[in-house]
């Protein structure tokens, strides 16, 4: 392989994987995590959720249906990177406007292809999710197709030099600067104020096909400017970073609780939830990312089909309903509703003395699985029905 075809991709503790160059030649730094999904590669790419991290993809053969305008979950790539085992040859799909890697390299997505990715995914779940680099083009030191120890040295302080994901507040990264509305169809049912930590496209989607009026609000606002919009209910979505940064997003949050609004939150809006009532959260080793993670339904027994995108747990008691840690029980009785069948993980809380729940999956998920979807039902059921207590 020559130098101008050599792309590498180097982890922390030394590991070094040699592969081809795909998509930007560069460099590209972030945590490493692999995604267990089969389809749904353009959402993966697009969801701000992996914002800072190079996401290995565990289905061998990514690419295949090319790149169109319509499944984009918000405006832009947010991955770090992207790490392959092999790429589409060529695109075939009715709605493919452009190749992937043509994206990629128009986005500016440093990309590797031809590695062993099930070495790589065996290696993060053996040693844990940490910071990694991609490496090729002009970012290669001379003789990097020899491997020196030299080269190795040098590659991993670059990447041993970035900042870890334990501690990064990422929200203000990817929410979105202006306020914006989406309609709700039909008749208007109600109306809810969405936080953006990093919301997907089809999450207000969802809401509206059930006639909501969604207000999307960036992570900065206040809860003066939620109360002037006059809600029925406050939404905080999914998005990247560590929960423990998160002292303005959950100070907002209690402000919310306190003043009585139904409130749902998803994936990031799940652990702010948590930190709310007074749990802690941790770092997952390895975390859960893909579209086929089993979550049981504690209060129904029901087992659904997630999509998953997370890093970060709530440390939660499961069992009985207990009184929720913060200021003396200020929020009442809560309960684990949901927990992860392959590990036990916390996936769900759900208030008893106020209208409040969390699912730490995504109900919204596309390409799918939609086992979730009917959670924004509840949420609408939950609104609804505090209109009419009130």
């Amino acid at each position: 392989m020559t130098q101008s075809e050599l792309a590498l991709l180097v982890l922390e503790d030394g590991t070094v994987f040699p592969g081809y160059a795909w998509g930007k030649r560069g460099r590209t730094l972030g945590e490493i995590v692999f995604s267990t999904g089969m389809t749904g590669y353009q959402e993966t790419l697009t969801d701000p959720s992996y914002h800072r991290q190079i996401v290995v993809m565990t289905a061998p053969h990514i690419g295949n249906t090319g790149v169109n305008d319509e499944d984009p979950e918000s405006k832009q790539i947010w991955v770090a990177g992207f790490v392959v085992r092999e790429p589409a040859r060529r695109a075939s799909n009715w709605r493919s406007k452009r190749t992937l890697d043509e994206e990629l390299i128009e986005q500016g997505i440093v990309g590797i292809s031809g590695v062993d990715t099930r070495a790589i995914t065996r290696h993060i779940r053996s040693h844990g999710a940490m910071r990694a680099g991609i490496f090729s083009g002009g970012a290669l030191p001379a003789g990097a197709e020899h491997l020196t120890n030299q080269v190795r040295d040098a590659l991993v302080r670059i990447v041993v030099d970035q900042p870890m994901m334990a501690g990064a507040a990422l929200a203000s990264e990817v929410s979105t600067k202006d306020t914006y509305v989406v309609k709700g169809e039909g008749e208007p049912v109600c109306r809810v104020v969405a936080v953006d930590l990093g919301i997907k496209s089809r999450t207000p989607e969802q809401l509206a096909q059930r006639g909501v009026e969604v207000h999307v609000v960036p992570n900065t606002v206040s809860f003066a400017d939620i109360q002037a919009l006059n809600p029925d209910g406050v939404f905080f979505s999914n998005g990247p970073g560590d929960p423990a940064s998160a002292d303005l997003e959950i100070e907002l949050l209690r402000a919310v609780l306190d003043a009585g609004l139904p409130y749902f939150g998803i994936c990031f809006g799940h652990q702010l939830f948590g930190r709310a009532l007074g749990y802690g959260t941790y770092k997952l080793e390895f975390g859960h990312r893909g579209v086929n993670q089993p979550v049981k339904d504690l209060v129904t027994g029901r087992v659904e089909i997630t999509a998953h995108n997370h890093g970060f747990a709530v440390d939660a008691p499961v069992g009985a309903p207990s009184v929720a840690p913060f200021d003396a029980g200020r929020y009442g009785k809560v309960e684990v509703s949901h927990i992860d069948l392959n590990d036990g993980v916390v996936e769900g809380l759900r208030a008893l003395d106020i209208p409040a729940f969390s699912v730490q999956y995504h109900p919204e998920a596309a390409a799918g699985p939609h086992d979730g979807e009917h959670l924004f039902d509840r949420f609408v059921s939950m609104i609804l029905a505090s209109k009419e207590a009130n």
